[in-house]
C-alpha cells in the first residue's frame, strides 16, 4: 500500500514532497511543516509498522545511492537521466499520473483516482476504531462535513451491520431465556 494509503495524506502535494528531514525514525514519525499542507497546518503522522518498513526500504536505497555519490533530499524519487544515455541521477517525483494508470489498469481497476487512496485511508482509520477526531487530525482534515465525504458507506458495511446485528439478537435472546 501507498503511502498515501497508510497516512491519508494528498499524494501530490503532501506525500512526493517529503524530505529526509521530515522523517524521525527515533520518535517514529514523520512530520508535514506548517504552510506546506492544503489547511496550511503542520502535521505528525506516527509510524504504523507498515510505514516503518516503506521508510526503511527508501532508506535504504538513499543510502546505496549516498555511497555512489548521488544525494537526494526528497523519500520518493526517481532515477533520470540528463540527456538520452546519459547517467541517471535521483529527481523529486512531480508526478505519477501516468505511472499510476498503468497500475491500475494492470490491477484490473481503472479509472481510480490516486486520491481514492484518502478515502482508503479514513474508511480503514474508521473501521479500525480510530476515533474519527484523531483520524481527522492524522489526514488533516478540519471539518467533519469533508472527513464524512471520505467515510464512505459500502455494501460490505452494510453485510457487516447486519451480521453484528444478528449477533447481538442471538446473545440478547440467550440472556433472556
Amino acid at each position: 500500500m501507498s503511502q498515501g494509503g497508510l497516512t491519508g495524506w494528498r499524494l501530490t502535494s503532501e506525500v512526493l514532497p517529503i524530505e529526509w528531514r521530515h522523517v524521525d525514525f527515533k520518535a517514529g514519525e514523520i512530520r508535514l511543516d506548517p504552510g506546506k499542507t492544503k489547511n496550511r497546518e503542520g502535521r505528525v503522522f506516527k509510524m504504523t509498522t507498515q510505514l516503518r518498513k516503506l521508510l526503511e526500504e527508501q532508506r535504504d536505497e538513499r543510502d546505496r545511492l549516498k555511497k555512489l555519490g548521488k544525494i537526494c533530499p526528497y523519500v520518493f524519487f526517481r532515477m533520470v537521466a540528463d540527456k538520452r544515455g546519459g547517467e541517471k541521477s535521483p529527481r523529486k517525483i512531480l508526478s505519477l499520473n501516468k505511472a499510476w494508470a498503468n497500475a491500475c489498469i494492470s490491477a484490473g481497476c481503472p479509472g481510480r483516482i490516486p486520491h481514492d487512496l484518502r478515502r482508503t485511508a479514513v474508511r480503514n482509520m474508521v473501521r479500525a476504531g480510530i476515533p474519527e477526531r484523531v483520524s481527522m487530525k492524522l489526514t488533516g482534515h478540519k471539518t467533519r462535513s469533508v472527513f464524512e465525504r471520505y467515510n464512505i458507506v459500502s455494501d460490505g458495511d452494510l453485510t457487516d451491520a447486519a451480521t453484528r446485528l444478528d449477533t447481538a439478537q442471538e446473545r440478547k435472546v440467550r440472556v433472556s431465556s
